[in-house]
C-alpha cells in the first residue's frame, strides 16, 4: 500500500471530502491541471498494463482538432492522485498513476471530453524490437536495460529482488520488449510493472501468509465494510508448477524444478483429494535449478486455487495495490486474509469500490 498516514486511513472510513487532481504533461513541457467531472483509474494486476484511466471534463475544447493541440495524442501524459482534504484545510493526496495520453474523445459541441490513458509499461510494449534482442548477464540489469531503451530517465527498484544470472535469450524482430522484461523478472520469482509513481518495480508477489496485513476491512461502525461476494471454482486452478529452461546459445544443460501445494491443510494440496495439477512454464532464461523454483514459486502463487475468492465492496482507498494482504472481518464476526488483485478508484465524489481478490484464507 502506498505510504500515508494514520489519520488518511481514519479519515477515509468516516465522512469526509474526497479530493482529485489530474494534470496534464504536454509534449511542449507546459504542466496544467485539468478540471474534471469524473472518471476511474483502474487497476489490475493481471493485465500487462497494471494501470488504467478514463477521465471526463466538460470544456469541450480539450478535445483535439489538429495534431498540435493541447492534448493532441501524440506523448501527453497525465498525473493523477486522489486523498482527502481535513478539516484544518490542509490535504493529503496519494498518487494512482502515469499515463500515456492513448484516446481523446467526445461531442465537440455539448460534450463532454473524455481521456484515455495507460500506464508507463505501455511505452515498453509498442517499442517493438526492430532488430535482434539478445539478453544476459544478471536479471535485474537485463530488465533494467529493456525498461531504460524505451524510457532512458525511468526509475527501476529491484531492491526487493534477488538477483540471478539468466541465459542468453534473443527476441526476434517484431518482439515485445515489455513480455521480455516480464520473462526475464519471472525467472528470478518476481513480476515487474509500473507503480503509482510511474516507478518500475521489481519485486516477488507478497506471501499471503507472512505478509502483514495493509489495511483492515471491517463491517460496524468505524469500518469500510460494505458487501462481499464469494465464489469457489477450479477453473483454470493448478496445484504444482514444472518450470524448465533449456538455453539454445550455449551449451547449457537442460534444468527444471517441480514446485507444489505441499500444505496437507490445503485444499489444494498436491497429495490430496483435489488431485495433481500441474502447470508448465519454460524459459530459456532459467539456466540454475534454484532459478526454476523461483519462477515456479511465483506462478504457483497466482495459479493455486484460493480457499475462496471474493469480490469485496468497500470504502474507497486510493492508498491500495495489487499483491496487497487485506483483512476481512465480515458482519457475522469471522475473519479472513485476503489479497488485492484488481480494482477500480472513481474520480468524482463519493461511491464505493470493489476490490477483486486473488485468494481469501481463513484469518484471526
Amino acid at each position: 500500500m502506498y505510504p500515508v498516514s494514520a489519520r488518511f486511513l481514519a479519515t477515509i472510513m468516516e465522512s469526509h471530502t474526497p479530493v482529485t487532481q489530474v494534470t496534464l504533461y504536454r509534449t511542449d513541457g507546459v504542466v496544467e491541471q485539468l478540471a474534471h467531472t469524473g472518471g476511474s483509474v483502474s487497476v489490475d494486476r493481471s493485465s500487462s498494463t497494471r494501470r488504467t484511466c478514463s477521465v471526463t471534463l466538460a470544456d469541450t475544447s480539450l478535445i483535439p482538432r489538429t495534431d498540435t493541440d493541447r492534448l493532441a495524442v501524440y506523448g501527453a501524459r497525465l498525473q493523477i492522485t486522489r486523498g482527502v482534504a481535513y478539516t484544518d484545510g490542509t490535504t493529503e493526496l496519494v498518487p494512482l498513476g502515469i499515463f500515456r495520453v492513448d484516446e481523446v474523445s467526445g461531442d465537440v459541441d455539448v460534450g463532454p471530453a473524455t481521456i484515455q490513458g495507460k500506464s508507463l509499461e505501455i511505452v515498453v510494449s509498442d517499442d517493438k524490437f526492430t532488430t535482434p534482442y539478445r539478453a544476459t548477464g544478471g536479471a535485474i540489469a537485463a530488465v533494467t536495460a529493456l525498461i531504460r531503451r524505451s524510457l532512458p530517465d525511468a526509475v527501476v527498484d529491484g531492491s526487493a529482488a534477488t538477483d540471478a544470472t539468466i541465459g542468453s535469450r534473443t527476441w526476434d524482430i517484431e518482439g515485445d520488449p515489455w513480455q521480455a522484461a516480464v520473462e526475464i523478472a519471472a525467472s528470478i520469482g518476481c513480476e515487474v510493472y509500473a507503480d503509482a509513481d510511474g516507478a518500475f518495480v521489481i519485486a516477488p508477489l507478497p506471501d499471503l501468509l507472512t505478509t502483514t496485513p495493509a489495511w483492515t476491512i471491517a463491517a460496524g461502525e468505524g469500518g469500510a465494510y460494505i458487501e462481499a461476494s464469494r465464489t469457489g471454482s477450479s477453473d483454470g486452478v493448478f496445484n504444482g508448477v514444472l518450470a524448465r529452461g533449456e538455453s539454445t546459445e550455449a551449451a547449457t544443460a537442460p534444468v527444471s524444478a517441480l514446485v507444489v501445494d505441499s500444505d496437507p491443510g490445503s485444499p489444494t494440496y498436491w497429495d490430496g483429494p483435489y488431485g495433481r495439477r500441474p502447470l508448465f512454464y519454460s524459459s530459456s532464461t532459467l539456466v540454475t535449478t534454484g532459478a526454476c523454483v523461483q519462477a515456479a514459486t511465483l506462478q504457483l502463487r497466482a495459479a493455486r486455487a484460493p480457499n475462496s475468492s471474493a469480490d469485496l465492496t468497500s470504502l474507497p482507498n486510493p492508498a491500495l495495490a495489487p499483491g496487497d494482504v487485506l483483512r476481512v472481518a465480515y458482519p457475522d464476526g469471522t475473519k479472513e486474509l485476503h489479497q488485492a488483485a484488481a480494482f477500480g478508484v472513481p474520480l468524482d465524489v463519493g461511491g464505493a469500490f470493489t476490490v477483486r481478490t486473488i485468494s481469501a484464507k481463513e484469518g484471526t
